[in-house]
Parts: C-alpha cells; sequence; structure tokens
C-alpha cells in the first residue's frame, strides 16, 4: 500500500466512524467566500480537519477548514467547508485526497465552486458560471507517479468531465428561477499571485472565461473515478486588466458574500435535480 492510499485508508476509516449511519450520497466543495452553505444543512456533523488522520490544514482565509455532513433538498451530503491549494506547498495528489475519501465514503456526485477572476468581457463581477470545460495550466497533474489503480485507469478520458445532462438540467431550472446562469470554461494557474494582463489576455485567446487556483485537480481526480461532476465558478472580480482596479482576496470574499443567496439557490437546485434522478 503506498503512502497515499494508506492515508485515503486512514481518513475513509475515521470518517466513517464519526458519520454513523449517516450516508453521503453528494460530496460538495466551498470555495473562497461560499463556505456558508454547509451552515445550514440539518442533521449536522461537524468535523475539523485537524482531527482527520491523512487530511492537509486549510491556511486560507475564508476556508474554515472543516467537514460538515447533513442533510438538504432531498439529499445527504459531505461539504467541505475550504479546500487545499496547489500554491500552499501540498503536492497535487495532495489536495486531492479528500476526493479520494468521498469516493471511499460512496458519493458519486460531487458538485465543486469556486472563486474566480472573469475573463469573459460579457460577464459582470458576481455573476455566476457553470463550468463547461476547463484548461490545465498549473504545470501539473495530480494523477502523475503511480497510478491508483483501484480508483481508475492509467490513462482517463478528459472528453466529458462535466456532466452535461446535470448542468443543463440546473441551467433550465435557474432560467424559468429568473437567474441568469453564465457557462464557460474555467483555467487553472497555480498562484498565489494573481495573473498579469498578459496572461489574462493569453487566457481569453485560447478559451478561457474564467481563471482561478483551483478546482481543476479536484475534477481531473474525480473523473479518474468515474464521479458525476458539477462545476460552478462565482465570478468575484474581473481579472488583471479587465478593469483598472487592483485585485485582492478580501474583495473576493466580500463579493462571494454578496451573492451568496443566488449561490445557495442554484446549489440547491443541482441537489434537487440529483434527488428527482434517484
Amino acid at each position: 500500500m503506498t503512502d497515499l492510499n494508506k492515508r485515503i485508508a486512514e481518513s475513509t476509516a475515521y470518517l466513517q466512524t464519526k458519520l454513523g449511519d449517516l450516508k453521503p450520497q453528494v460530496g460538495l466543495i466551498l470555495g473562497s467566500g461560499l463556505g456558508a452553505y454547509a451552515d445550514d444543512l440539518a442533521d449536522k456533523i461537524i468535523i475539523p480537519y485537524t482531527e482527520i488522520p491523512g487530511f492537509l490544514t486549510a491556511t486560507v482565509a475564508g476556508h474554515a477548514g472543516q467537514l460538515v455532513a447533513g442533510r438538504r433538498a432531498g439529499m445527504t451530503v459531505l461539504a467541505m467547508q475550504g479546500r487545499f491549494h496547489y500554491y500552499e506547498g501540498y503536492t497535487q495528489a495532495e489536495i486531492t485526497l479528500p476526493v479520494r475519501v468521498m469516493k471511499r465514503l460512496g458519493i458519486d456526485t460531487l458538485i465543486i465552486t469556486n472563486a474566480a477572476g472573469g475573463v469573459n468581457a460579457d460577464f459582470a463581477e458576481g455573476a455566476l458560471m457553470v463550468i463547461t470545460d476547463h484548461i490545465n495550466f498549473s504545470g501539473q497533474n495530480p494523477l502523475m507517479g503511480k497510478n491508483l489503480d483501484d480508483f481508475g485507469p492509467r490513462f482517463p478520458a478528459m472528453t466529458k468531465v462535466y456532466d452535461a445532462s446535470l448542468r443543463q438540467s440546473v441551467l433550465a431550472r435557474a432560467e424559468a428561477d429568473g437567474i441568469d446562469l453564465k457557462q464557460g470554461v474555467y483555467m487553472m494557474f497555480s498562484g498565489p499571485t494573481y495573473e498579469t494582463p498578459a496572461e489574462i489576455h493569453f487566457a481569453r485567446t485560447i478559451g478561457a472565461d474564467a481563471v482561478g487556483m483551483s478546482t481543476v485537480p479536484e475534477v481531473i481526480v474525480a473523473a479518474h473515478g468515474d464521479m458525476r461532476v458539477l462545476g460552478i465558478s462565482c465570478i468575484t472580480n474581473m481579472a488583471a486588466g479587465m478593469l483598472d482596479e487592483h485585485l485582492n482576496h478580501a474583495e473576493v470574499e466580500e463579493v462571494a458574500g454578496r451573492v451568496r443567496g443566488t449561490f445557495i439557490r442554484v446549489v440547491d437546485m443541482a441537489l434537487e435535480t440529483i434527488a428527482k434522478e434517484r
């Protein structure tokens, strides 16, 4: 058993004892400023990352650093209030360990969210974008190294990573409810610096609609494990060079907080859609 496999097994075993009869069906990864979604779960079980064997520690402001299990919108969910980032000095295999653990717990669907910079000129601060595809510009891949054969193949396809059926259902429900959801391609830079105007020009030229410092490694690992994925970006700022303003993390959290109500409604729509399919 590799060290990574051992950590996955230890984390899974510990969480099974904490969750008891609660069997999560959907995993949620809540990005910067979006963690409040987990606060209103019913029958909540809160598990700090620091208590979980094999887990990392979240170090970024706006990330609570805990798992929250509970029920909402007809589903049982396991939510990450705060994620781990490549720029914190961890490997991409390490930051995606929670997705592996979710798979081991029987979770087959992942709703992954992030705060992102808008590259598409038709977007505005505060928009929500459903991810259709991604570009990995981090310089790394979480599947490098020995393949975890129990999870998936050595060369997994990335053609249809983001579930089109679930995405279209959420888009249709949002439109009926008067919510203007955008669609687009998310591009990951490694961070922790924000992108330069030249890098944003490059991103726009090759087809990105939003940029950020997360999500892609987690989605790759979810796809490796044959998990269904829905991605949602909160456009908390227009990226460098799009507007003449200085970017900062406080703004990211403030804008995410402003659109929290709409974000919650969209995630609820996703959970309700999944519940009706079961």
